[in-house]
């Protein structure tokens, strides 16, 4: 009897621990067929990148055979826009979906700034991560680390980790920025202890040379505002001293942030994941590796952007081979307009030749005009998404909550709007309003109307040579038929005016009220 107890006992112990991994089976699968489904999502986002300099956006001899690709086989918006025309506003906006003015620090970042976005607040990699997605950011941040005061030699926090990001690999800032080292999960790379960092914006360090008192150091001579600490006979904005073995080699960056990105995709390939890959090409300064110089013709800028049009070919080549082009969405675009000469002598402006970077619109980067804002703007799954031209108005604020809506999340933003469909190429209706951002001035786009409230200040940047979009007097542009903004027609449309200010107010809120009793009397 006792051994027949036995047995049973056994045998029911068997039977439980059968219906255990019967039960966990199916969780397992079910966890399997929620991610499967879900696509890759890589954002390449380039620097400086104007839309006249994307060959599919304009006719004549094309520097970007690989982003060409992307175009011409994915969906190219002809009225696409960064939220502004500088780069830490435009990135904010595109991880938070969130207006960079509804922001006050939103603006463009020294490189000891704070971190910009709060970390309670939606983020596009927060929302994937919580949907099952691998999440990393690699290239240049500049939004901001630490709550200010920032110690370099150790872990900088908060950062692009905690908003979101499993993985990040960055520069702090820009590259003519210092510090000029690489932090990777917010630790310094290659940093010796017995040779800490230290780094100050307005008072430089005793006995560190500077591009400003010391031009005999320099490989690159400074045009105005890059004249502190020099790195790699580069001249910076900010001071630096110490940590030699961490610092950057400026014409390996390119390769570098590539080769990470490469790594990542493959250690990830079978999972969902999420790579905003952050270019630093073609902004300043243009230092591009000795296998691309004189490939353009014109000079570092051609050369920078022959070079990140090489590294995005690598990236698509890198997914083939991996098996997961198909099962990878694309975004393509730029943080802003283009800008020839932005602190540097580097013939940006004297071999330009035939190339016009901002295409046929009127400005550049720091704008108010077309080509402030107005960049290339690309959507590619291939076979997924149909070749197309679209002229729907799109914002990359649009791409949280669209892509949100793409991978079955609920998760939104106040000013993101949900244009998933219009992004899969299956709609044409885009945004009918957005406000447009440019160094703390704003503007207004509403079907095909451009209003420019009157600002002070000049009217041309005279250091970089671009039209600021600044007037005493109300602009009202039809950019369907003058997409060069040759014609203000404030003063013969005053209803037209009225209803684009009263719009304008109504977004931008109460303190536009000024401007609009000035129009009404």
């Amino acid at each position: 009897m006792r051994r027949f107890f036995a047995i049973l006992c056994i045998f029911l112990m068997l039977i439980s621990c059968k219906k255990t991994t019967t039960k966990e089976k199916p969780a397992a699968i079910t966890a399997d067929i929620k991610t499967s489904n879900k696509p890759n999502i890589l954002i390449i986002y380039t620097d400086d990148l104007g839309y006249g300099d994307v060959g599919a956006y304009v006719t004549g001899k094309s520097l970007t055979p690989n982003i060409d690709r992307l175009a011409t086989e994915g969906i190219r918006f002809t009225n696409g826009y960064a939220s502004s025309a500088t780069c830490s506003p435009s990135r904010y906006a595109l991880l938070t979906g969130q207006y960079p003015w509804r922001n006050k620090n939103a603006k463009i970042l020294p490189g000891t700034a704070p971190l910009l976005i709060d970390t309670t607040q939606v983020t596009l990699p927060k929302l994937l991560n919580k949907e099952g997605y691998q999440t990393a950011v690699i290239g240049k941040w500049h939004l901001g680390l630490g709550t200010g005061k920032v110690n370099w030699n150790q872990k900088v926090s908060p950062g692009p980790n905690e908003v979101g990001f499993d993985y990040s690999y960055i520069m702090a800032a820009t590259q003519d920025r210092v510090p000029t080292v690489y932090l990777e999960n917010g630790l310094v790379q290659g940093l010796e202890a017995d040779d800490p960092i230290f780094i100050d914006y307005e008072k430089n360090f005793e006995g560190q040379p500077t591009g400003k008192d010391n031009p005999e150091l320099l490989t690159m001579k400074w045009h105005h505002g890059h004249n502190s600490s020099i790195i790699n006979g580069i001249p910076r904005i900010g001071y630096m001293k110490g940590g030699k073995k961490a610092l950057w080699n400026d014409v390996d960056m390119a390769d570098n942030f590539l080769n990470r990105s490469k790594k990542y995709i493959k250690e990830n390939k079978n999972k969902p994941f999420f790579l905003y890959y952050a270019m630093q090409q073609p902004h300043v300064p243009r230092t591009p590796h000795p296998r691309f110089v004189g490939k353009s013709g014109l000079g570092p800028r051609g050369d920078v952007i022959v070079e990140a049009d090489w590294a995005v070919g690598e990236i698509v080549k890198t997914l083939e081979e991996e098996g997961i082009l198909e099962n990878t969405l694309i975004f393509f675009s730029s943080d802003n307009g283009p800008v020839l000469n932005d602190g540097y002598y580097d013939d940006a402006v004297e071999k330009l030749g035939d190339h016009k970077p901002m295409g046929p619109l009127r400005g550049g980067k720091y704008s108010l005009f077309e080509a402030g804002t107005r960049v290339p703007f690309i959507i590619y799954w291939k076979n997924k998404i149909q070749p197309k031209v679209s002229n729907a108005i799109v914002s990359q604020l649009d791409i949280l909550s669209s892509f949100s809506n793409l991978i079955g999340s609920n998760v939104f933003a106040e000013d993101s709007k949900n244009l998933v469909e219009t992004f899969k190429g299956t709609s044409d209706i885009g945004r009918e309003v957005l406000i447009l951002e440019a160094t703390s001035r704003t503007a207004l786009r509403k079907g095909n109307w451009l209003m420019i409230p009157p600002y002070k200040g000049p009217a041309v940047e005279e250091q970089v040579d671009i039209e600021l979009g600044n007037s005493a007097d109300f602009q009202l542009y039809n950019l369907k038929d003058d997409i060069e903004q040759q014609h203000n027609l404030a003063a013969t449309m005053p209803e037209k005016l009225e209803e684009m200010i009263k719009t304008f107010i109504q977004i931008r809120g109460e303190d536009y009220n000024k401007t609009e009793q000035l129009i009404l009397k």
